[in-house]
């Protein structure tokens, strides 16, 4: 059931990651985030480091959430007015909480919807 509900409001995850983060630093490749073999951690990747990385980064890694948990949930399907509904929610979710893992973030917002 937590499965299901996450895959629902995941679709506010890809189009808020897909908004363009107020960087207080230099913006740096998503390939900075591999580890020796080429592998990002994605339950550890945190809101900062996700703001802190490119937008075209941030898109790739909203489409994989989004794929993550639909997937964990099943379902073979997008709703793209909730997904861009949510996008701001996430974005500013994750810039008061930069020391968050963006997973974490998410789930936190899920919550806050019940």
């Amino acid at each position: 059931m937590k499965f299901k509900m996450l895959a629902y409001a995941i679709g506010l995850a890809p189009a808020a990651l897909t908004i363009s983060f107020a960087p207080t630093q230099a913006q740096v490749p998503l390939s900075s985030y591999m580890d020796s073999k080429g592998f990002i951690d994605v339950q550890a990747l945190t809101c900062a480091q996700l703001a802190n990385t490119y937008q075209e980064d941030a898109d790739y890694l909203a489409a994989w959430y989004s794929g993550w948990y639909n997937g964990l949930a099943q379902k073979h399907f997008a709703h793209v007015t909730r997904a861009k509904s949510g996008e701001h929610q996430v974005i500013v979710y994750c810039k008061a909480h930069p020391e968050l893992k963006v997973i974490q973030a998410i789930e936190v917002l899920f919550k806050n919807e019940k």
